[in-house]
């Protein structure tokens, strides 16, 4: 980014947070949760792990818009059974609410490597950075550890109470940073969540592909490293 001028032509940028500007260490990996899973005598293959994240990711995306606990305690069993592990009911709604608990703590995450870079350019250049997460992590505690000190709105479904795509969720922070929608972007992973939402309340939405293979084929900006967002400024 050269200058700050083209920077002008988005007032506001709002991002996803898990998969967007973090990802899980080994303790949410195949590795952790078979850790996880021993610890109450469920005995699993840690390489179906990514085959059942993907299973479990399909209801999870159809869960509806209200925020509870139960959504991802749910969604987190789903992939330890997928993971080939069976007990009661009590021992895998037990394993999976200690691995639910255990993802709003900062230190089993790291941030990619664009984030930082990224987010000292936009604020160089006026652009106010929001979060909109639909997480039960504490933003603050989030901001703090990460030392984001340039992000000035932040809010999570679990607080909020309404989870993407719901415009609630978007208004709230709109709001909360003192942004229009139609001079805001929102950038993330998820069609269903972060580019469907944005788009619903009128903000322009840009997906960010971060895996390997072809992206989707869809008719927004599609970037693979968020070093490629001010451009799109």
């Amino acid at each position: 980014m050269t200058d700050a001028v083209a920077l002008r032509r988005t007032d506001a940028v709002f991002f996803d947070v898990d998969f967007t500007l973090i990802y899980p260490g080994p303790a949410f990996q195949g590795v952790g949760y078979r850790r996880f899973c021993a610890a109450h005598g469920i005995s699993v293959d840690e390489d179906r792990f990514d085959d059942a994240v993907r299973e479990a990711l399909a209801d999870l995306e159809e869960a509806g818009h209200l925020y509870h606990d139960d959504i991802f305690i749910r969604y987190t069993r789903r992939i330890v059974e997928g993971m080939g592990g069976t007990g009661s009911d009590s021992e895998l709604n037990a394993c999976a609410r200690e691995i639910y608990v255990a993802w709003a703590a900062c230190h089993h995450f790291h941030l990619y490597d664009d984030v930082a870079e990224v987010l000292r350019t936009l604020s160089a250049g006026g652009v106010k950075i929001g979060l909109i997460s639909n997480s039960h992590r504490s933003l603050d505690e989030f901001r703090a550890h990460f030392n984001l000190a340039s992000v000035v709105a932040a809010v999570s479904s679990a607080e909020h109470g309404f989870m993407k795509p719901h415009p609630s969720i978007f208004h709230a922070a709109l709001e909360q940073a003192g942004a229009r929608a139609d001079t805001s972007m929102m950038v993330g992973d998820s069609l269903a969540h972060d580019i469907a939402g944005a788009r619903a309340v009128g903000m322009r939405p840009v997906l960010l592909h971060r895996a390997p293979g072809d992206p989707p084929a869809v008719d927004v900006p599609v970037i693979r490293t968020l070093a490629e967002l001010p451009a799109l400024l």
